[in-house]
């Protein structure tokens, strides 16, 4: 009896088909340790505040992407222990972090979203899991002329777009079901690009946490927070399940330690202490006025961007700061002009006409070139340039007489962090008693400071980097 022959060329190409993708799913090659490598290789969410790089070209004598962000600045500081580069690989949202983890492409994954209670016992869905970096509320949001809802009990027959495998989009599907809205979930969207889809009615609601509402608040001030969700948003490092024990346990000690010893606060404070600290209605002017008022006078902020390395939109943030663009702006207290120059800040840098646009905003650019070099070579940017915008609104007198006290009260004077909770002590009797420059209105600096710095995120997300920069968007030493 002849044997039954299972050997057709169909069921052959079946069969390599299916081993083809056994091997792919089972057999592929996991990332070396980060020792046996070289560096380490880390995957990241591009997004504002957590990891944003300029393109190729923008600092001059260089090739290389600016980057800045919360997520890049802390894995820097853990890169540094360990006397490693960091190879950066992006990711479009967390499901595709978690992919890139499960096939071993990346030691870990920056600034996982978990579930509120899923980062204190270090495992989750077969991940291991960091103390967390970071928190923040689940949210719901809206057009702020939309008609409601008002709060997560009027949700029934609703739509939210929310981004898939995110804490938010499993504390909505976990509502009663009553109560609970037809879900929409974007894995090919980042948490910014869902809420302009609020803001410019292309969606109806969103869900998001409530760091990323405060950051796209600013760059959309149509938006309104609806309500808080149920739980928590906790965000860690999230690591393989079968992570070499030692090299996971050093990142569990590292940010232990950033927590305790303040590094984490101020990493947090650089990218996320300015956001949420001006009205929506001026961000909704300086928005229109970007595009109404501003090209009148880009070029020459560019050109003084070419002269001092200074970014062209932060100058345009500090000016938009002192006079909303206006170059016949006077105060009572006699600084006049686009950059709000004193008279005798004008004669020193051989202004002629304060109210001459030109003039004022090179001189002003000229004069904060000025104050960034006097600061001590050990003051890091970006603090370096956040402590001489406060010197430009108090003078370099009154500041270095705020970092004489900070030091007195064990206070880091080359820290921003630290610094704007020292100046307002300027106004205090005990203490300016003791300066020669007399009495300062040091909360106005870190007002003006602040402020400034929200404006240039906001410029910075609508207008392009010049191309030739000393450093954008600082100077650097």
């Amino acid at each position: 009896m002849p044997v039954p022959s299972y050997a057709s060329p169909n069921r052959m190409r079946w069969f390599v088909c299916l081993l083809a993708a056994l091997l792919s799913l089972f057999g592929c090659t996991r990332i070396d340790p980060p020792e046996k490598l070289g560096e380490l290789v880390v995957g990241v969410r591009e997004a504002p505040a957590l990891f944003q790089q300029e393109p190729p070209g923008s600092a001059a004598g260089s090739d290389e992407p600016t980057t800045t962000g919360f997520d890049y600045d802390l894995v820097e500081a853990f890169a540094a222990t360990l006397g490693l580069k960091v190879r950066y690989v992006k990711a479009a949202h967390p499901q595709a972090l978690l992919q890139m983890l499960r096939e071993g492409k990346i030691h870990f994954a920056a600034s996982l979203p978990v579930t509120d209670g899923a980062a204190t016992d270090g495992s989750t869905e077969g991940l291991r899991l960091s103390p967390p970096v970071r928190t923040a509320k689940p949210v719901l949001v809206r057009h702020a002329d939309a008609l409601g809802p008002d709060s997560v009990a009027e949700l029934s027959g609703r739509t939210v777009e929310v981004i898939a495998g995110t804490p938010q989009a499993a504390s909505l599907a976990a509502l009663p079901e009553q109560r609970r809205p037809t879900l929409l979930e974007r894995s090919d969207i980042d948490e910014i690009v869902l809420l302009e889809r609020v803001a410019t009615r292309n969606a109806p609601l969103a869900a998001t946490d409530s760091a990323s509402f405060r950051v796209a608040a600013n760059f959309f001030p149509d938006l309104t927070l609806a309500d808080e969700l149920p739980g928590e948003v906790k965000f860690a490092w999230a690591f393989a399940a079968k992570v070499d024990q030692g090299f996971f346990e050093r990142a569990r000690s590292f940010i232990d330690h950033v927590s305790r010893d303040g590094t984490l606060a101020r990493i947090t404070d650089r990218h996320f202490g300015h956001i949420q600290r001006v009205d929506s209605a001026i961000i909704a002017e300086l928005l229109e006025k970007r595009v109404s008022l501003l090209p009148r006078f880009r070029r020459t902020f560019v050109a003084a961007q070419e002269v001092t390395g200074i970014d062209w939109r932060l100058l345009a943030a500090l000016a938009w700061q002192e006079s909303k663009w206006d170059p016949l702006a006077t105060s009572p207290t006699g600084v006049r002009g686009m950059m709000m120059l004193t008279e005798d800040t004008a004669d020193r840098l051989r202004v002629g006409n304060r109210l001459d646009p030109n003039e004022s905003i090179h001189a002003g650019a000229r004069y904060l070139s000025d104050l960034i070099e006097q600061l001590p070579p050990a003051v890091p940017e970006p603090d370096r340039t956040w402590l001489a915008l406060a010197a430009y609104n108090l003078g370099m007198g009154h500041l270095n007489g705020a970092r004489h006290f900070a030091t007195g009260l064990k206070r880091d004077p080359n820290s921003w962090y630290e610094m704007k909770q020292v100046l307002p002590l300027l106004a205090r009797p005990e203490y300016y008693a003791r300066l020669k420059s007399g009495r300062a209105r040091g909360g106005e600096a870190v007002i003006l400071v602040e402020n400034v710095r929200t404006y240039f995120d906001v410029l910075s997300r609508f207008e392009p980097a010049l191309k030739f920069t000393l450093t954008p968007p600082f100077k650097r030493q």
